[in-house]
Protein backbone atom coordinates (compact mmCIF):
# COMPACT_ATOMS: atom_id res chain seq x y z
CA UNK A 1 0.00 0.00 0.00
CA UNK A 2 1.20 3.23 -0.74
CA UNK A 3 1.92 5.97 1.70
CA UNK A 4 4.30 8.60 2.90
CA UNK A 5 7.92 7.10 2.04
CA UNK A 6 11.02 8.57 3.77
CA UNK A 7 14.25 6.50 2.54
CA UNK A 8 17.85 7.09 2.21
CA UNK A 9 18.27 6.86 -1.42
CA UNK A 10 21.71 6.24 -2.97
CA UNK A 11 22.50 8.92 -5.68
CA UNK A 12 25.01 7.85 -8.27
CA UNK A 13 27.31 10.64 -9.64
CA UNK A 14 26.18 10.75 -12.66
CA UNK A 15 22.25 10.64 -13.17
CA UNK A 16 20.42 11.55 -15.94
CA UNK A 17 21.32 14.29 -18.08
CA UNK A 18 25.29 13.42 -18.28
CA UNK A 19 26.41 14.73 -15.35
CA UNK A 20 23.63 17.47 -14.42
CA UNK A 21 23.99 15.21 -10.13
CA UNK A 22 27.76 16.70 -10.47
CA UNK A 23 26.78 19.87 -11.61
CA UNK A 24 24.48 20.37 -8.85
CA UNK A 25 26.81 19.36 -6.33
CA UNK A 26 25.01 16.52 -5.30
CA UNK A 27 26.52 13.74 -2.33
CA UNK A 28 26.47 10.25 -3.20
CA UNK A 29 24.32 9.67 -0.57
CA UNK A 30 21.22 12.16 -0.24
CA UNK A 31 18.33 12.10 2.11
CA UNK A 32 15.31 12.09 0.36
CA UNK A 33 11.94 14.02 1.75
CA UNK A 34 8.79 12.91 1.94
CA UNK A 35 7.28 11.27 -1.38
CA UNK A 36 3.95 12.14 -0.09
CA UNK A 37 0.76 9.61 -1.43
CA UNK A 38 -2.85 9.32 -0.73
CA UNK A 39 -4.27 6.49 0.59
CA UNK A 40 -7.44 7.77 0.92
CA UNK A 41 -10.08 7.88 -1.26
CA UNK A 42 -11.09 11.53 -2.60
CA UNK A 43 -14.74 12.70 -1.85
CA UNK A 44 -17.17 12.19 -4.96
CA UNK A 45 -19.88 14.42 -3.82
CA UNK A 46 -22.23 14.96 -7.25
CA UNK A 47 -23.64 12.37 -9.35
CA UNK A 48 -22.81 11.99 -12.80
CA UNK A 49 -26.21 14.24 -13.75
CA UNK A 50 -24.46 17.20 -11.85
CA UNK A 51 -21.41 16.78 -13.29
CA UNK A 52 -23.02 16.53 -16.72
CA UNK A 53 -25.10 19.85 -16.13
CA UNK A 54 -21.06 21.89 -15.21
CA UNK A 55 -20.01 20.43 -18.00
CA UNK A 56 -22.80 21.29 -20.34
CA UNK A 57 -22.89 24.81 -19.05
CA UNK A 58 -19.12 25.05 -19.78
CA UNK A 59 -19.27 24.28 -23.04
CA UNK A 60 -22.54 26.76 -23.57
CA UNK A 61 -20.49 29.57 -21.69
CA UNK A 62 -17.48 28.60 -24.60
CA UNK A 63 -19.69 28.55 -27.48
CA UNK A 64 -22.21 31.23 -26.26
CA UNK A 65 -19.94 34.05 -24.65
CA UNK A 66 -16.23 33.07 -25.44
CA UNK A 67 -12.74 33.84 -23.90
CA UNK A 68 -11.01 36.67 -24.51
CA UNK A 69 -7.07 36.53 -25.59
CA UNK A 70 -6.13 39.83 -25.07
CA UNK A 71 -3.19 41.36 -27.08
CA UNK A 72 -1.93 38.17 -28.40
CA UNK A 73 -2.25 37.37 -31.80
CA UNK A 74 -0.24 34.02 -31.62
CA UNK A 75 -2.87 32.99 -29.77
CA UNK A 76 -5.75 33.61 -31.96
CA UNK A 77 -4.13 32.23 -34.83
CA UNK A 78 -3.42 29.27 -32.99
CA UNK A 79 -6.96 28.63 -31.63
CA UNK A 80 -8.09 29.79 -35.39
CA UNK A 81 -5.68 27.19 -37.16
CA UNK A 82 -7.65 24.13 -34.42
CA UNK A 83 -10.97 25.11 -35.47
CA UNK A 84 -12.03 27.55 -32.69
CA UNK A 85 -14.14 30.48 -33.91
CA UNK A 86 -12.38 33.87 -33.65
CA UNK A 87 -13.66 37.34 -34.00
CA UNK A 88 -11.46 39.92 -32.65
CA UNK A 89 -10.25 39.07 -29.61
CA UNK A 90 -12.33 36.36 -28.96
CA UNK A 91 -12.17 32.81 -29.29
CA UNK A 92 -15.41 30.52 -29.21
CA UNK A 93 -15.19 26.49 -29.08
CA UNK A 94 -17.90 23.78 -30.44
CA UNK A 95 -19.13 21.68 -27.38
CA UNK A 96 -16.19 19.28 -27.02
CA UNK A 97 -13.50 20.78 -28.86
CA UNK A 98 -11.55 22.58 -25.68
CA UNK A 99 -11.87 19.66 -23.91
CA UNK A 100 -10.22 17.55 -27.17
CA UNK A 101 -7.87 20.20 -27.25
CA UNK A 102 -6.90 19.48 -23.44
CA UNK A 103 -6.41 15.54 -23.96
CA UNK A 104 -2.85 15.68 -24.96
CA UNK A 105 -2.11 16.80 -21.79
CA UNK A 106 -0.06 14.23 -19.97
CA UNK A 107 -1.93 12.29 -17.16
CA UNK A 108 1.29 12.58 -14.81
CA UNK A 109 5.03 13.89 -14.66
CA UNK A 110 7.47 14.21 -13.28
CA UNK A 111 9.02 17.49 -12.33
CA UNK A 112 12.90 17.35 -11.09
CA UNK A 113 14.52 19.37 -8.29
CA UNK A 114 18.14 20.13 -8.31
CA UNK A 115 18.81 17.79 -6.28
CA UNK A 116 17.83 14.40 -7.89
CA UNK A 117 16.15 13.11 -4.96
CA UNK A 118 13.93 15.90 -4.31
CA UNK A 119 12.19 15.00 -8.00
CA UNK A 120 8.44 14.95 -7.42
CA UNK A 121 5.60 13.58 -9.45
CA UNK A 122 2.15 15.62 -9.99
CA UNK A 123 -0.88 13.46 -10.49
CA UNK A 124 -1.84 10.47 -9.89
CA UNK A 125 -2.22 9.50 -6.22
CA UNK A 126 0.61 12.09 -5.19
CA UNK A 127 0.41 14.96 -3.37
CA UNK A 128 2.78 18.05 -3.55
CA UNK A 129 2.57 20.68 -1.11
CA UNK A 130 4.05 24.26 -1.04
CA UNK A 131 4.29 27.56 0.37
CA UNK A 132 2.03 30.81 0.07
CA UNK A 133 2.27 32.89 -3.19
CA UNK A 134 2.65 36.56 -3.74
CA UNK A 135 2.22 38.19 -0.69
CA UNK A 136 4.05 41.90 -0.79
CA UNK A 137 3.80 42.15 3.10
CA UNK A 138 5.40 40.28 6.10
CA UNK A 139 4.68 39.51 9.53
CA UNK A 140 6.11 38.27 12.84
CA UNK A 141 6.01 39.12 16.10
CA UNK A 142 8.37 41.42 16.72
CA UNK A 143 8.77 43.68 13.96
CA UNK A 144 4.96 43.50 12.67
CA UNK A 145 3.67 43.49 9.63
CA UNK A 146 6.04 45.42 6.96
CA UNK A 147 6.50 45.33 2.94
CA UNK A 148 8.60 41.85 2.12
CA UNK A 149 12.45 42.37 1.54
CA UNK A 150 14.35 40.09 -0.56
CA UNK A 151 15.95 39.04 2.71
CA UNK A 152 12.54 37.65 3.65
CA UNK A 153 12.55 35.82 0.14
CA UNK A 154 15.56 33.84 0.91
CA UNK A 155 13.94 33.29 4.68
CA UNK A 156 11.29 31.43 3.89
CA UNK A 157 13.02 29.46 0.65
CA UNK A 158 15.55 28.59 3.49
CA UNK A 159 12.10 27.64 5.90
CA UNK A 160 10.62 25.75 3.22
CA UNK A 161 13.85 23.65 1.79
CA UNK A 162 14.14 22.81 5.50
CA UNK A 163 10.79 21.10 6.07
CA UNK A 164 10.00 17.76 5.05
CA UNK A 165 6.52 18.76 4.41
CA UNK A 166 6.76 20.46 1.71
CA UNK A 167 8.11 19.00 -1.29
CA UNK A 168 8.13 22.29 -3.61
CA UNK A 169 10.02 25.40 -2.45
CA UNK A 170 7.17 27.38 -4.45
CA UNK A 171 7.44 30.86 -6.68
CA UNK A 172 6.79 34.18 -5.39
CA UNK A 173 6.73 33.31 -1.73
CA UNK A 174 6.74 36.83 -0.85
CA UNK A 175 7.50 39.87 -3.03
CA UNK A 176 10.67 41.41 -2.51
CA UNK A 177 9.78 45.00 -3.03
CA UNK A 178 13.26 46.13 -2.24
CA UNK A 179 14.49 45.35 -5.76
CA UNK A 180 13.12 46.70 -9.06
CA UNK A 181 10.11 45.13 -10.23
CA UNK A 182 11.68 44.69 -13.45
CA UNK A 183 14.91 42.54 -11.92
CA UNK A 184 13.52 41.50 -8.92
CA UNK A 185 12.74 37.50 -10.51
CA UNK A 186 15.62 36.95 -11.49
CA UNK A 187 16.79 37.37 -7.43
CA UNK A 188 13.98 35.00 -6.60
CA UNK A 189 14.78 32.39 -9.11
CA UNK A 190 18.44 32.42 -7.97
CA UNK A 191 17.25 32.49 -4.37
CA UNK A 192 15.43 29.17 -5.39
CA UNK A 193 18.02 27.93 -6.87
CA UNK A 194 20.67 28.93 -4.58
CA UNK A 195 19.46 27.86 -1.27
CA UNK A 196 16.90 24.81 -2.04
CA UNK A 197 17.34 22.00 -4.11
CA UNK A 198 13.71 21.41 -4.67
CA UNK A 199 11.39 21.83 -7.54
CA UNK A 200 10.34 26.14 -7.71
CA UNK A 201 8.32 28.20 -9.75
CA UNK A 202 9.26 30.68 -12.17
CA UNK A 203 8.39 34.42 -13.08
CA UNK A 204 5.09 34.86 -15.01
CA UNK A 205 4.90 38.93 -14.44
CA UNK A 206 6.13 39.32 -18.35
CA UNK A 207 7.02 36.64 -21.07
CA UNK A 208 10.46 37.99 -20.85
CA UNK A 209 10.78 37.38 -17.41
CA UNK A 210 9.54 33.66 -17.76
CA UNK A 211 12.48 33.35 -20.60
CA UNK A 212 14.87 34.67 -18.67
CA UNK A 213 14.00 31.98 -15.40
CA UNK A 214 14.19 29.19 -18.00
CA UNK A 215 17.17 30.51 -19.24
CA UNK A 216 19.05 30.61 -15.45
CA UNK A 217 16.92 26.81 -15.07
CA UNK A 218 19.11 25.85 -18.40
CA UNK A 219 22.34 26.99 -16.53
CA UNK A 220 21.64 24.98 -13.18
CA UNK A 221 19.87 21.96 -15.30
CA UNK A 222 21.74 21.43 -18.64
CA UNK A 223 20.20 22.46 -21.68
CA UNK A 224 19.70 19.27 -22.74
CA UNK A 225 18.50 17.64 -19.76
CA UNK A 226 15.62 20.63 -19.50
CA UNK A 227 14.81 20.02 -23.48
CA UNK A 228 13.29 16.45 -22.07
CA UNK A 229 12.08 17.23 -18.34
CA UNK A 230 10.29 19.61 -16.27
CA UNK A 231 12.62 21.58 -14.08
CA UNK A 232 10.23 25.03 -13.97
CA UNK A 233 6.32 26.20 -13.92
CA UNK A 234 4.42 29.34 -14.20
CA UNK A 235 1.19 29.98 -12.26
CA UNK A 236 -0.79 31.37 -15.39
CA UNK A 237 -4.13 33.40 -13.73
CA UNK A 238 -6.79 33.74 -15.59
CA UNK A 239 -8.53 37.38 -15.48
CA UNK A 240 -11.71 36.63 -14.58
CA UNK A 241 -14.06 36.72 -16.03
CA UNK A 242 -13.27 35.47 -19.13
CA UNK A 243 -10.45 36.52 -20.37
CA UNK A 244 -6.29 36.14 -20.63
CA UNK A 245 -3.86 39.17 -21.25
CA UNK A 246 -1.18 38.84 -23.44
CA UNK A 247 1.32 38.87 -20.35
CA UNK A 248 -0.33 36.09 -18.68
CA UNK A 249 -0.68 33.89 -22.21
CA UNK A 250 2.70 34.73 -23.27
CA UNK A 251 4.37 33.56 -20.20
CA UNK A 252 2.12 30.61 -20.77
CA UNK A 253 3.64 30.41 -24.41
CA UNK A 254 6.85 30.44 -23.43
CA UNK A 255 6.76 27.82 -20.79
CA UNK A 256 4.60 25.10 -22.91
CA UNK A 257 7.36 25.84 -26.05
CA UNK A 258 10.34 24.93 -23.73
CA UNK A 259 8.25 21.82 -22.60
CA UNK A 260 8.33 23.09 -19.14
CA UNK A 261 5.01 23.15 -16.78
CA UNK A 262 2.20 25.94 -15.98
CA UNK A 263 -0.49 26.06 -13.90
CA UNK A 264 -3.76 27.15 -15.31
CA UNK A 265 -5.49 28.94 -12.44
CA UNK A 266 -9.04 31.04 -12.64
CA UNK A 267 -9.19 33.45 -10.27
CA UNK A 268 -12.74 33.44 -9.38
CA UNK A 269 -14.30 35.89 -6.67
CA UNK A 270 -18.23 34.64 -6.10
CA UNK A 271 -20.28 37.94 -7.34
CA UNK A 272 -17.25 40.08 -8.21
CA UNK A 273 -15.57 37.73 -11.56
CA UNK A 274 -18.64 35.59 -11.68
CA UNK A 275 -22.13 34.92 -11.06
CA UNK A 276 -22.80 34.81 -7.04
CA UNK A 277 -23.71 31.09 -7.35
CA UNK A 278 -21.35 28.31 -6.70
CA UNK A 279 -22.44 26.21 -9.93
CA UNK A 280 -22.69 29.42 -12.33
CA UNK A 281 -18.92 29.83 -10.91
CA UNK A 282 -18.12 26.10 -11.28
CA UNK A 283 -18.82 26.00 -14.96
CA UNK A 284 -16.78 29.11 -15.33
CA UNK A 285 -13.96 28.26 -13.69
CA UNK A 286 -13.52 25.17 -15.83
CA UNK A 287 -14.24 26.74 -19.20
CA UNK A 288 -11.39 29.43 -18.33
CA UNK A 289 -9.17 26.09 -17.01
CA UNK A 290 -9.36 24.37 -20.39
CA UNK A 291 -8.92 27.36 -22.49
CA UNK A 292 -5.74 27.98 -21.04
CA UNK A 293 -4.69 24.05 -20.90
CA UNK A 294 -5.98 23.91 -24.83
CA UNK A 295 -3.18 26.80 -26.06
CA UNK A 296 -0.65 25.09 -24.10
CA UNK A 297 -1.10 21.72 -26.42
CA UNK A 298 -1.46 23.79 -29.70
CA UNK A 299 1.64 25.36 -27.96
CA UNK A 300 3.40 22.26 -27.62
CA UNK A 301 1.31 18.98 -27.71
CA UNK A 302 2.19 17.06 -24.53
CA UNK A 303 3.41 19.76 -22.52
CA UNK A 304 3.05 19.12 -18.99
CA UNK A 305 0.30 21.25 -17.24
CA UNK A 306 -1.67 21.03 -13.67
CA UNK A 307 -5.48 22.06 -13.75
CA UNK A 308 -5.96 24.90 -11.01
CA UNK A 309 -8.32 26.97 -9.42
CA UNK A 310 -8.72 29.52 -7.27
CA UNK A 311 -12.43 30.03 -6.27
CA UNK A 312 -13.65 31.43 -3.58
CA UNK A 313 -16.74 34.13 -1.69
CA UNK A 314 -16.58 37.41 -0.72
CA UNK A 315 -18.67 39.29 1.75
CA UNK A 316 -21.79 40.31 -0.11
CA UNK A 317 -22.68 43.23 2.62
CA UNK A 318 -18.53 44.80 2.65
CA UNK A 319 -16.36 43.80 -0.99
CA UNK A 320 -14.08 41.68 0.67
CA UNK A 321 -12.98 38.17 -0.28
CA UNK A 322 -13.78 35.10 2.51
CA UNK A 323 -11.89 32.14 2.98
CA UNK A 324 -12.60 28.47 4.18
CA UNK A 325 -16.22 29.31 3.66
CA UNK A 326 -19.08 26.14 3.40
CA UNK A 327 -19.80 27.21 -0.27
CA UNK A 328 -16.11 28.02 -1.02
CA UNK A 329 -15.12 24.18 0.28
CA UNK A 330 -17.97 22.81 -1.48
CA UNK A 331 -16.79 23.89 -4.84
CA UNK A 332 -13.29 22.59 -3.93
CA UNK A 333 -14.83 19.28 -4.08
CA UNK A 334 -16.59 19.84 -7.24
CA UNK A 335 -13.37 20.62 -9.21
CA UNK A 336 -11.59 17.97 -8.11
CA UNK A 337 -14.48 15.92 -9.98
CA UNK A 338 -14.18 18.23 -13.10
CA UNK A 339 -10.72 17.90 -13.35
CA UNK A 340 -10.66 14.43 -13.08
CA UNK A 341 -12.78 13.86 -15.57
CA UNK A 342 -10.12 15.66 -17.86
CA UNK A 343 -7.34 13.16 -16.45
CA UNK A 344 -4.87 15.83 -15.27
CA UNK A 345 -3.30 16.92 -11.87
CA UNK A 346 -5.47 19.17 -9.96
CA UNK A 347 -3.92 22.25 -7.77
CA UNK A 348 -6.44 23.68 -4.93
CA UNK A 349 -5.64 26.26 -2.61
CA UNK A 350 -4.14 25.49 1.05
CA UNK A 351 -4.44 26.76 4.41
CA UNK A 352 -6.44 30.29 3.38
CA UNK A 353 -7.79 32.88 5.74
CA UNK A 354 -8.80 36.63 5.75
CA UNK A 355 -7.03 36.93 8.94
CA UNK A 356 -4.69 39.59 10.14
CA UNK A 357 -2.76 37.99 12.31
CA UNK A 358 -2.20 33.74 13.63
CA UNK A 359 -5.47 33.95 15.34
CA UNK A 360 -8.33 31.50 15.74
CA UNK A 361 -10.20 32.68 12.67
CA UNK A 362 -6.90 32.00 10.90
CA UNK A 363 -6.85 28.57 11.96
CA UNK A 364 -10.07 27.81 11.76
CA UNK A 365 -10.47 29.07 8.24
CA UNK A 366 -6.72 27.61 7.20
CA UNK A 367 -7.70 24.16 8.39
CA UNK A 368 -10.89 23.93 6.74
CA UNK A 369 -9.59 25.15 3.38
CA UNK A 370 -6.87 22.88 3.86
CA UNK A 371 -8.81 19.32 4.62
CA UNK A 372 -11.07 20.66 1.36
CA UNK A 373 -8.48 20.33 -0.81
CA UNK A 374 -6.99 16.72 0.57
CA UNK A 375 -10.52 15.61 0.50
CA UNK A 376 -11.02 16.92 -3.24
CA UNK A 377 -8.42 14.71 -4.20
CA UNK A 378 -5.70 18.07 -4.87
CA UNK A 379 -2.46 16.93 -6.36
CA UNK A 380 -0.78 20.38 -6.06
CA UNK A 381 -1.91 22.15 -3.07
CA UNK A 382 -0.90 25.84 -3.26
CA UNK A 383 -0.40 27.93 -0.38
CA UNK A 384 0.03 24.94 2.73
CA UNK A 385 2.24 27.37 4.86
CA UNK A 386 2.27 31.34 5.53
CA UNK A 387 -1.57 32.57 4.07
CA UNK A 388 -2.63 35.42 6.02
CA UNK A 389 -5.09 38.61 4.77
CA UNK A 390 -6.16 37.12 2.09
CA UNK A 391 -3.04 36.60 0.28
CA UNK A 392 -1.46 40.14 0.97
CA UNK A 393 0.86 39.31 4.21
CA UNK A 394 2.35 35.65 4.55
CA UNK A 395 3.39 35.34 8.33
CA UNK A 396 6.65 34.01 9.72
CA UNK A 397 4.65 32.56 12.86
CA UNK A 398 1.94 31.28 10.86
CA UNK A 399 4.48 29.65 8.29
CA UNK A 400 5.68 27.27 10.95
CA UNK A 401 2.19 26.71 12.26
CA UNK A 402 1.21 25.45 9.26
CA UNK A 403 3.95 23.52 8.64
CA UNK A 404 3.29 21.48 12.02
CA UNK A 405 -0.74 21.06 10.18
CA UNK A 406 0.38 20.01 6.82
CA UNK A 407 2.72 17.22 8.53
CA UNK A 408 -1.10 16.00 10.15
CA UNK A 409 -2.24 16.07 6.39
CA UNK A 410 -0.21 14.15 5.79
CA UNK A 411 -0.25 11.33 7.86
CA UNK A 412 -3.48 11.54 7.09
CA UNK A 413 -3.23 10.56 3.59
CA UNK A 414 -1.33 7.84 4.74
CA UNK A 415 -4.46 6.03 5.91
CA UNK A 416 -4.44 3.07 7.82
CA UNK A 417 -2.63 -0.07 7.52
CA UNK A 418 -4.31 -3.23 8.95
CA UNK A 419 -2.00 -6.31 9.06
CA UNK A 420 -0.97 -8.89 11.79
CA UNK A 421 1.59 -6.38 13.33
CA UNK A 422 -0.77 -3.12 13.67
CA UNK A 423 -3.59 -5.75 15.24
CA UNK A 424 -0.96 -6.41 18.29
CA UNK A 425 -2.26 -9.92 19.26
CA UNK A 426 1.34 -10.61 21.33
CA UNK A 427 1.09 -6.91 23.33
CA UNK A 428 -2.52 -8.26 24.65
CA UNK A 429 -0.73 -11.97 25.33
CA UNK A 430 2.01 -9.90 26.97
CA UNK A 431 -0.15 -7.29 28.97
CA UNK A 432 -3.79 -9.29 30.10
CA UNK A 433 -6.71 -7.95 31.10
CA UNK A 434 -6.11 -4.74 33.47
CA UNK A 435 -2.61 -4.14 32.69
CA UNK A 436 -0.78 -0.96 31.02
CA UNK A 437 0.25 -1.40 27.47
CA UNK A 438 3.28 1.14 27.84
CA UNK A 439 5.71 -1.50 28.61
CA UNK A 440 4.90 -4.05 25.86
CA UNK A 441 7.16 -4.93 23.23
CA UNK A 442 5.22 -3.85 20.52
CA UNK A 443 4.74 -0.35 22.16
CA UNK A 444 8.48 -0.27 22.21
CA UNK A 445 9.02 -1.12 18.83
CA UNK A 446 6.50 1.56 17.74
CA UNK A 447 6.62 4.26 19.88
CA UNK A 448 8.67 6.36 17.63
CA UNK A 449 6.38 6.28 14.89
CA UNK A 450 2.86 5.33 15.61
CA UNK A 451 1.56 8.70 16.60
CA UNK A 452 1.48 12.00 14.46
CA UNK A 453 4.14 14.32 17.53
CA UNK A 454 3.85 17.96 16.37
CA UNK A 455 6.40 20.10 17.71
CA UNK A 456 4.68 23.11 18.54
CA UNK A 457 1.53 21.54 20.65
CA UNK A 458 1.89 21.80 24.29
CA UNK A 459 0.64 18.89 26.17
CA UNK A 460 1.73 19.21 29.08
CA UNK A 461 -0.05 19.84 32.42
CA UNK A 462 -1.14 23.98 33.33
CA UNK A 463 1.55 23.89 35.88
CA UNK A 464 3.89 22.71 33.88
CA UNK A 465 3.12 25.21 30.86
CA UNK A 466 2.52 28.08 33.28
CA UNK A 467 6.36 27.39 34.87
CA UNK A 468 7.48 27.75 31.25
CA UNK A 469 5.90 30.95 30.71
CA UNK A 470 2.78 30.55 29.48
CA UNK A 471 3.68 30.39 25.81
CA UNK A 472 0.40 30.58 23.39
CA UNK A 473 1.45 28.59 20.16
CA UNK A 474 2.04 31.97 18.19
CA UNK A 475 5.29 32.94 20.34
CA UNK A 476 6.10 28.83 20.24
CA UNK A 477 5.95 29.41 16.54
CA UNK A 478 7.75 32.49 16.94
CA UNK A 479 10.96 30.35 18.58
CA UNK A 480 10.23 27.92 15.95
CA UNK A 481 10.89 29.61 12.78
CA UNK A 482 13.82 31.18 14.16
CA UNK A 483 15.63 27.74 14.97
CA UNK A 484 14.59 26.43 11.69
CA UNK A 485 17.31 29.72 10.56
CA UNK A 486 19.36 29.17 12.35
CA UNK A 487 19.74 25.45 11.94
CA UNK A 488 19.24 25.56 8.05
CA UNK A 489 22.16 24.76 5.81
CA UNK A 490 22.60 25.53 2.40
CA UNK A 491 22.49 22.41 -0.54
CA UNK A 492 25.56 22.20 -2.68
CA UNK A 493 25.99 24.21 -5.59
CA UNK A 494 28.69 23.74 -8.02
CA UNK A 495 30.89 26.89 -8.08
CA UNK A 496 30.55 26.95 -11.69
CA UNK A 497 26.84 27.12 -11.90
CA UNK A 498 26.26 29.73 -9.38
CA UNK A 499 29.08 31.78 -10.82
CA UNK A 500 27.20 31.44 -14.32
CA UNK A 501 23.84 32.75 -12.87
CA UNK A 502 25.43 35.46 -11.13
CA UNK A 503 27.13 36.55 -14.44
CA UNK A 504 23.53 36.14 -16.37
CA UNK A 505 21.60 38.08 -13.12
CA UNK A 506 24.36 41.15 -13.93
CA UNK A 507 24.38 40.55 -17.69
CA UNK A 508 20.20 41.34 -17.57
CA UNK A 509 20.02 43.50 -14.82
CA UNK A 510 22.49 46.01 -16.89
CA UNK A 511 20.41 45.81 -20.01
CA UNK A 512 17.33 47.82 -18.70
CA UNK A 513 17.06 50.38 -16.37
CA UNK A 514 15.28 50.09 -12.89
CA UNK A 515 11.63 50.46 -12.98
CA UNK A 516 9.25 50.59 -9.30
CA UNK A 517 6.17 50.56 -10.43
Amino acid sequence: MSTVEPALQSIPAKRRGGGRAARAGQTPAVAAPLVIKRSIPVYEMLDEEALHRLETQADWILREIGIEFRGDAEALDLFRQAGASVEGNRVRFDPGHARALCSTAPTTFEMHGRDAARTITLGGDHVVLMPAYGPPFVTDLDRGRRYATLEDFENFVKLAYSSPYLNHSGGTVCEPVDVPVNKRHLDMVYAHLKYSAKPFMGSVTAPQRAEDSIAMARLAFGDEFVDKNCVIQGNINVNSPLVYDDIMSGALKAYARANQSVVVSPFILGGAMGPVTQPALLAQAHAEAMAGIALTQLVRRGAPVVYGNFLTTMNLKTGAPTFGTPEANLSTFAIGQLCRRLNLPLRCGGQLTAAKISDGQAMQEAATSMMSGVLAGSNFIFHAAGWLEGGLTMGYEKFVMDLDHCGMMVRMMAGLTIDEDSLAEDAYREAGPGEAFLGTAHTLKHFRSANYLSDLADTASFEQWSEAGSLDMERRANARWKELLAEYEAPPLDAAVDEALLDFMARKKAELPDQWH
